[in-house]
């Protein structure tokens, strides 16, 4: 028996022949002949950034969420002042919106009380008469051509500074007008409905033209329970020209004279379509 026919050979089977493995391909060279290390080809891959559709829109929901967070975030900012304030100016401040709207009531009850009057009076021309010339002084107080007199506050503003300047008087008087001001005097200029505000080169603030300087007295006629308040809110009038380090008094008055006049203009062209 051969070898290749004893038990142990019987199984064992040829291998076949090896065939060499094939070089790798070597990495593409880097501009100049030189390899690319790992952090150049993770940099490369990186840059210029390839950007796809989802990931736009992603991002612009991302920025729509953060414009709406930066508006919350203002609103709440813009409310602070009130936030901050303390519960007896929360509620003085409520008074005070309530007292607008009695006011508003109380005009609304005298005109239809008028319109009665016209319209049970037995001589309805004198009735008219009487309500024309009460008409008449009342829009004589409005339009500055008559003095006035009645319960008040003065509001006194000194300013050594020189730091006071025309929007911020013109923001006190709005506020005082807001809350029932009937008849207002700055110093010797009385201010109407088409006063105007301006600062003067020199230093202080034209009124109408007129310059006007510190000390700044204010002669108000309105219901001064509602006028002091309106100037002392937290961040209002009164706040605002302290922190320019102006010194500021306001005073309850039961009678403060308004005498300050404007010319009565007479229209050079209109004339009354009862004519």
């Amino acid at each position: 028996m051969s070898a290749d026919e004893r038990p142990e050979h019987r199984h064992r089977r040829e291998l076949p022949a090896e065939v060499p493995a094939e070089p790798e391909a070597p990495a593409p060279p880097a501009s100049g002949g030189q390899r690319l290390t790992g952090r150049q080809r993770l940099a490369k891959g990186l840059w210029p950034p390839r950007v796809t559709r989802p990931q736009l829109i992603v991002a612009l929901l991302l920025f729509v969420l953060g414009l709406g967070l930066a508006i919350q975030v203002r609103s709440n900012n813009d409310s602070s002042a009130l936030r901050g304030a303390r519960q007896e100016d929360l509620v003085r401040i409520l008074d005070e919106l309530d007292d607008r709207t009695q006011r508003l009531e109380e005009e609304k009850r005298s005109l239809e009380e008028q319109r009665t009057g016209l319209e049970n009076s037995s001589d309805q021309a004198e009735e008219a008469r009487k309500q024309t010339v009460e008409r008449e002084r009342q829009l004589g107080i409005l339009a500055g051509t008559v003095a006035a007199q009645g319960p008040g506050i003065t509001l006194a503003i000194e300013d050594k500074k020189g730091a006071i300047e025309a929007d911020m008087l013109l923001d006190a008087i709005q506020e005082l007008r807001a809350a029932g001001a009937e008849a207002i005097q700055i110093n010797d200029v009385r201010v109407v409905a088409g006063t105007h505000l301006s600062d003067a080169g020199s230093g202080g603030v034209r009124v109408d033209g007129r310059k006007v300087g510190e000390p700044y007295l204010f002669k108000v006629i309105g219901k001064p329970q509602d006028l002091e308040p309106a100037l002392n809110i937290p961040g209002g009038v009164v706040q605002t020209l302290e922190k320019e380090q102006a010194t500021v008094t306001v005073t309850r008055s039961e009678k403060i004279v308004v005498n300050a006049l404007r010319p009565a203009k007479r229209p050079d062209y209109a004339r009354s379509s009862s004519q």
